[in-house]
């Protein structure tokens, strides 16, 4: 892991060699025209991450948020990711968010999900194709320009064993983003991802809006003592914990205090109380997925 010292300016190293930022701005669930000036507000303050798909469909205003940063594209790492219905159009797909965003390439590609689904029919998994067809055309952008690196998101370890030992895989994923928080801290399949060389970004770090974890006595005491914010306790303990975290906010000031990440850190000690939090739940469960993904394997083989 290659770092400097501020944490805001800290990236993690990925078995391509390219290096992904630690902090990033998480964009799932925001309404339309809030991710303009959610993306604006991340990038003038400092972020230099940007976390997009298909299939929020809000792409075009990342782009637009980007442009108006004035960032140069060149410094901000920019994720996207493969819509679910789109798993048999992998370069189609590519190309409409690419336009969508307004950009030539993405830093990082991802399968949204390990679920192809019928194109005119969300609820309706194909039966020949899946995610292993789906990887070995994600293989084939790399030669393209477009994309710089390529991987995939909800993959438990099932997953990622049967892709991994496939004989068309010749790419280990560089990422694997799942969901990680006190909550639901999957740690052996983020032990997995790291045993194979593939990155964890952990999105909904902060749980989700109402999220019990606000509300949990160890990390209010925690945060109170330490003059910070559970969101920033939150996001300081994924960052402790070796991944990349990706928290979502539409509020400016509340994106400002999220990237306050710099000159503290938590001890072995907070870290170990925040660890023993009994309580789980996902916010993303996968319910909406076609009833044969329905397996435990999307509460990361961990539970």
């Amino acid at each position: 892991m290659a770092v400097t010292m501020k944490n805001t300016q800290r990236t993690y190293t990925l078995n391509t060699g390219d290096k992904i930022p630690i902090v990033g701005l998480g964009t799932w669930q925001s309404k339309p025209n809030e991710v303009k000036v959610a993306v604006e507000a991340a990038l003038r303050a400092g972020y230099r991450h940007i976390d997009a798909a298909a299939a929020y469909g809000n792409e075009a205003e990342v782009g637009e948020g980007i442009r108006a940063s004035a960032v140069p594209r060149k410094d901000i790492w920019l994720t996207t990711k493969l819509h679910n219905q789109w798993h048999t159009r992998v370069p189609e797909a590519l190309d409409a968010s690419l336009k969508a965003l307004g950009t030539d390439y993405v830093d990082l590609y991802l399968i949204h999900w390990p679920s192809s689904t019928d194109p005119n029919d969300l609820n309706k998994h194909l039966p020949d194709w899946d995610y292993v067809k789906t990887w070995a055309e994600m293989q084939k952008l790399l030669g393209t320009g477009k994309v710089k690196n390529v991987g995939v998101s909800n993959f438990g370890i099932t997953h990622l064993e049967r892709l991994l030992h496939d004989p068309s895989c010749k790419i280990v994923p560089a990422v694997n983003q799942i969901e990680l928080h006190p909550n639901n801290p999957s740690p052996k399949l983020v032990a997995y991802n790291t045993s194979k060389g593939i990155h964890s970004t952990g999105y909904s770090c902060l749980g989700s809006a109402g999220s019990p974890l606000y509300k949990n006595r160890i990390l209010l005491d925690l945060a109170q003592a330490r003059g910070k914010t559970v969101q920033q306790v939150l996001i300081m303990w994924g960052i402790m914990k070796g991944w990349s975290v990706i928290p979502k906010s539409v509020n400016p000031d509340r994106i400002k205090a999220n990237f306050a990440v710099d000159g503290w850190g938590l001890t072995a000690e907070e870290i170990a109380a925040i660890d023993s939090i009994p309580d789980r739940f996902k916010v993303c469960d996968g319910s909406f997925l076609p009833p044969v993904m329905h397996d435990k394997v999307f509460l990361g083989d961990d539970e």
